[in-house]
This record gives C-alpha cells, structure tokens and sequence, in this order.
C-alpha cells in the first residue's frame, strides 16, 4: 500500500519536521521550499500555500488539507478550494503577541512622540515638540475582535483604557468594555482616542474605513491599521491626514504592496510605516507547528475535520 504524502512547501527546521513525523507516523513528509510538481500532487496535506504554485495544488485529486503559512487567505484562490471540498486553515493566533505589541509600539511612539524624537536625533536637534499626550484613561476602539483584537484589548486594561470592541457577532468577550457590532461602527469611531484594524479582508470589510469614517473620528484621534490594506481606502485616508480630520496613522498595511514610491504617506510626519511586518516574530514557525498544525493534524489522522482555524467559507474567514 502506497504511502500517504504530506508536502511542506517550505524550509523547515528538522526539529519541527521530526515533530510532525512523531505524530504522523509513516506518512512520507516532503519538505522544501523546490518541491517537484510532481510530488506536490502527490500530497494529500499541503502546509504552506505558495500563490506560484496555485495551478499545480488545485490539478491535484489527492489534496485534502491545507496549512497556511498566513493568518490572511484572501490572496487563495477560494472559490476553487471550495469546489474541490478542500479543508483550509490558517496561521491565525500566532501573530497575537508581535502585532499587538506593534499596535502599542505606534500608539506609544505617536502618544510620546518618539517618531518625531527620532527625527530630531539624526538632525541633532534639542526640541521639546510640545510633548504631552497620554495613553492612560484613553478609549481605544478595536475593531475585530479576534486573537490579535483580544491580546491588544488585554494590553489596553493594563494602560487603563477604555475598550469598545467590534465583531462580527457581537459577543461579549475579557477585557473589551463595550462590544458592537459591524453597523453600529460609528458609535465607536466617535468615541475613540484609538482606532485599530485588525479585520480579516472579506467582500464585507473591503473599503470598510472610508471618507464617512475618518469624519466620524475624533480630530485628535490616531488611526491603526495592521490588518489588511484594502480595508481601507487609502486614498480617503491620505485625505483625511493632509486635512487633520484625523491626527495620525500606524500603517503596516497597504493597497498596494510595497506602498509605491509616489505615496504621500511616506513623507508624512505624522504617519508611522512599517513593511507589513507587525507579524514578524522569532517563535513564528513554533506557534504554527505546535499550537495549531500539530493539534489539527491529530484531529485529521482521527477521521476528524481540523478545527482550529478552519477556514469558513460562507463567512469569508
């Protein structure tokens, strides 16, 4: 009898491939970011979705799990996954520690002005900047209520901060005051010091911020997004920075990927970049691995559906 395949799509280390094969037991487990097209159709569990290679997993009959490498999978083609009755799951959780601290990183460094300090230090200059902003007693609003929307609402309590929550849902959850749901959105831009994205991108959150939102933010108010650019219509929010409707953004997430060289948004002083790159974390490959593919894995070679991060397509997440 044939062996059954497991593809990982991408340069693991032996630690992990050992740990997956302990539970795997004597499944033939592929590992490389070159394999042959011909044993990537072979598998029956793909980890790591490569858009390159798209053409070659979906010829495949064999496939029937995928991993990803991601916690976003708006990039997959979906619809084709669906047809082929292929269970999908995410990467999501694992970014909850990084992109929350990077979520605080730009609050804190736009509250202090840390990212204006930075400025004056390569011109050398001493200049107080009419430093005064506080986080504690601050509302911050959170929208998406996930891994990622709790770890950061859980940092919040820890400044003192009011939290409003919105989720799909609109199920309570710790440490969010306040929860909404997606048309009840104004309430909480109007009442937020803080606006932080961390939605998924599904036909029902593309261009969810726009030019209505940013006038219901406050002027004072600092924008965050880190969950996926076409979230926001950037060409409203550019419009709302150059107006002071609102007083500031922390991007990690843009439209366009890498953000054109033309953006306004680099020069901007009151704007804080990064190269989407809130995720980026040294414990990466251990939380997918140990927390989410391993567990699912059990489940799998159990008869079971993997549950954790089950991709639902009638929700888009």
């Amino acid at each position: 009898m044939a062996k059954r395949t497991m593809a990982i799509h991408l340069n693991l280390e032996e630690k992990y491939v050992k740990e997956i094969q302990k539970v795997a037991g004597d499944w033939d487990i592929q590992v490389g970011k070159e394999l042959s097209d011909d044993i990537l159709k072979k598998a029956e569990i793909l980890v790591n979705w490569r858009k390159d290679k798209e053409n070659t997993y979906l010829e495949s009959d064999q496939l029937k799990w995928v991993q990803t490498w991601s916690a976003g999978v708006d990039s997959l083609n979906l619809s084709q996954i669906a047809e082929k009755q292929i269970k999908l799951t995410s990467a999501n959780g694992v970014h909850a520690y990084p992109i929350s601290e990077t979520i605080f990183a730009y609050i804190l460094g736009f509250t202090r002005l840390i990212h204006t300090y930075v400025r004056q230090q390569q011109e050398k200059t001493w200049h107080h900047a009419h430093l005064r902003g506080e986080i504690h007693g601050k509302t911050i609003g959170v929208l998406g209520v996930g891994e990622i929307g709790k770890e950061t609402a859980k940092i919040a309590k820890t400044f003192g901060m009011k939290v409003l929550g919105v989720r799909h849902s609109g199920k309570d959850t710790a440490y969010v005051d306040e929860m909404y749901q997606t048309d009840q959105l104004d309430e909480v831009l109007s009442q937020s010091d803080f606006v932080v994205v961390t939605l998924p991108l599904t036909e029902n959150t593309r261009h969810l911020i726009g030019k209505e939102q940013f006038k219901q933010m406050k002027n004072d108010a600092f924008f965050v997004n880190i969950g996926r650019g076409p979230i926001v219509d950037e060409k409203a929010l550019i419009e709302a920075l150059e107006k002071n409707e609102i007083a500031g953004a922390g991007l990690d997430v843009f439209e366009n990927e890498p953000l054109e060289q033309s953006s306004p948004l680099w020069e901007m002083e009151n704007v804080i970049l990064t190269p989407h790159t809130a995720g980026a974390t040294e414990f990466y490959n251990q939380r997918v691995i140990e927390d989410i593919f391993i567990p699912n894995l059990k489940s799998y070679l159990n008869g079971e559906t993997p549950s954790i991060n089950l991709y639902q397509h009638d929700l888009g997440y």
